[in-house]
């Protein structure tokens, strides 16, 4: 929890003095250009990799394969479709990193590799379920039978 307030409090001041700094080299209106022109071009490519990836992932699905490996893909380009978006050079590397493959392949292992640490030390833990889907116990039988409805027009002993 420490690590990921930190980062929420250091990035934000990292790409605020760098903005900064490049607003002082090469003014405000290129700086503004920079970031909106990061944005569109980001969100156009992660468009096309994300699409490019979801015809991956309908191919592996319909050859009958897990694709685990494009699923992640997916994962990495929506994180670098999100922070394309955010105005900062910091992120903006970290986005364009993660929409060409090369830099996915590299978080892949990376994150691969934590994870196989985090199993081995007991952090994570993992079970298969070769059951399928199951319900505990049937519905109980219900009663649908329909009941008569009571006559308004017949008289009651409370009427006058």
């Amino acid at each position: 929890m420490g690590r990921l307030l930190l980062l929420f409090i250091l990035v934000p001041i990292a790409e605020l003095v760098l903005l900064i700094e490049i607003g002082k080299r090469v003014g405000l209106t290129t700086t503004l250009a920079l970031i909106v022109l990061t944005g569109v071009i980001g969100a156009w490519l992660a468009r096309w990799q994300g699409l490019g990836i979801l015809a991956k992932i309908q191919s592996e699905i319909s050859e009958g394969r897990l694709p685990a490996g494009q699923l992640i893909d997916g994962a990495l380009i929506l994180v670098a479709g999100a922070v394309l978006m955010t105005p900062g050079i910091l992120t903006d590397a970290l986005g364009f990193f993660c929409l060409i493959p090369p830099g996915r392949r590299v978080l892949k292992n990376y994150l691969s590799r934590r994870f196989e640490r985090a199993v081995q030390s007991g952090t994570v833990r993992m079970s298969a379920d070769r059951g399928g889907f199951s319900r505990p116990h049937p519905p109980e039988p219900r009663d649908i039978t329909p009941q008569p409805k009571p006559d308004r027009n017949a008289s009651s002993e409370w009427s006058e």
